[in-house]
């Protein structure tokens, strides 16, 4: 009698998207959410130093069936749900005056919005993944620190390319580029405007998941999105997507894909943080799902606010008083209102979330904190608040992208200096299978179409 088994090759180059791989973001993860887990904790420690194997996938397999029915410790602070019935429950209401919005203005904010989103990541991207001891003195060779401009290829020399650890070759620098480059920062916010095209303001979380499947192979995504689009594949549906070994719940790529849903719900942050919800449901959970909501809140907001503090209590104003992720905003907001200094809150993010932990790198939470710092001290400046979002470090492009989404919107087009936008070419790469470069301007008017007010 035969007895055949077929496993994975365990030898194979994509260890990296196993989940036995990734169990010790997954400890770090649990911890943060406040699982009690002492009781298995033991069974964490021997997996992570096992070596890449069909033992470690069990055991693996077996943690995580632990951990779906873990429990909240009873000492934990937070209330943190992920269904929108229960985000909202736990709202504190915010109010703004509101300025008159008619459609000449209405149109050069989502122009700004559109073209300060793709400018932050043209600035942030070829230094995406860099950290800041190795940032601050590229940036000093450049004579370009503080950063206050685009950096360009002619600045990177070879003794350069040979002394730094960071991957410095064939950057997408400003001088090189024919038009703004393919980044999920950008090609998100494209795909979201193809759902409302496709499916309506009445879109639900299977369609945001069908919507991946037809326009990008799976390489195109990562994370926590890679995590979700395999379990689609596999019968996963959502929210179930978001939940199933996926230790990447809480990290930054929901955070990136709020910005259209507020593009299209001008002065109205709730419609438009609910449909951030049903976006980031798919493929995150928690504080994962509020970076989303928080985003898009803000983006709205920014339409009709006089003020990035008006815009970032409205953002926050739509996720848990009682998250993590609020508390940690408000906290900042605190400290820039008690005369802090940006020196002082950037060495804080610095102290508090060690940017060599990959966890820190690309977690919702001390990203969506460099958004902040960069709104509230880059003193309404459209350049200067980009750079400070990506001078931080951490993810420099997200970053970027989102500052310039906000202020975009909220000062409108002409807030941009020129230096930003010429070398865009108003094109954009989408990397969508199907539509590839298209123009800028095509993409603003298709997004006045799909307003609702």
């Amino acid at each position: 009698m035969l007895n055949n088994k077929i496993c994975p090759d365990y030898s194979g180059d994509y260890y990296w998207d196993s989940y036995c791989k990734t169990l010790d973001i997954e400890l770090k993860q649990c911890i943060d959410e406040g699982l009690n887990i002492d009781e298995f904790k033991a069974d964490f420690e021997k997996a992570i130093k096992m070596p890449y194997s069909k033992e470690q996938a069990d055991l693996a397999d077996e943690i995580f069936e632990k951990i779906i029915n873990a429990e909240i410790k009873a000492n934990y602070k937070y209330n943190e749900p992920s269904d929108l019935e229960g985000i909202k429950s736990l709202r504190k209401p915010y109010s703004y005056k509101k300025i008159t919005l008619d459609d000449k203005l209405l149109y050069e904010k989502i122009k700004g919005a559109w073209y300060g989103r793709i400018c932050g990541c043209l600035l942030g991207k070829p230094l995406e993944g860099i950290k800041t001891n190795e940032l601050y003195p590229l940036l000093k060779e450049t004579d370009n620190y503080p950063l206050s401009r685009y950096i360009v290829s002619t600045e990177i020399t070879d003794e350069m390319i040979e002394k730094y650890d960071f991957y410095l070759r064939d950057k997408a620098w400003a001088d090189v580029i024919e038009c703004a480059p393919v980044d999920d920062d950008t090609t998100y916010t494209t795909l979201s405007q193809i759902l409302i095209e496709k499916y309506g303001h009445d879109f639900e979380p299977k369609d945001v998941a069908k919507l991946w499947l037809q326009s990008q192979p799976i390489e195109k995504y990562f994370t926590a999105e890679k995590v979700a689009y395999r379990n689609f594949i596999n019968g996963y549906a959502p929210p179930y997507s978001a939940m199933y070994q996926n230790p990447y719940r809480e990290w930054i790529g929901a955070q990136i894909r709020g910005d259209y849903f507020g593009y299209i719900t001008p002065g109205n942050k709730e419609l438009g943080a609910e449909y951030a919800f049903r976006d980031a449901s798919i493929s995150h959970t928690k504080n994962g799902i509020y970076g989303e909501m928080f985003a898009s809140a803000m983006i709205s907001s920014a339409a009709d606010a006089e003020n990035v503090i008006d815009v970032i209590k409205a953002g926050l104003s739509e996720i848990p008083a009682s998250s993590r992720l609020y508390e940690a905003v408000y906290d900042i907001i605190n400290k820039y209102e008690n005369g802090v200094s940006q020196e002082e809150c950037v060495s804080f993010i610095h102290n508090k979330y060690d940017e060599f932990d990959p966890h820190n790198g690309v977690h919702t939470i001390p990203n969506a904190l460099i958004v902040v710092i960069a709104l509230l001290y880059g003193n309404n400046d459209f350049g200067k608040s980009i750079c400070l979002a990506v001078e931080i470090g951490y993810d420099t492009d997200c970053n970027g992208a989102t500052v310039g989404s906000v202020l975009g919107m909220l000062n409108g087009f002409n807030s941009i200096g020129a230096e930003w936008i010429k070398p865009l070419n108003n094109k954009l790469d989408t990397g969508i299978t199907g539509m590839g470069v298209v123009e800028i301007s095509t993409l603003v008017d298709k997004t006045l179409s799909h307003i609702k007010r």
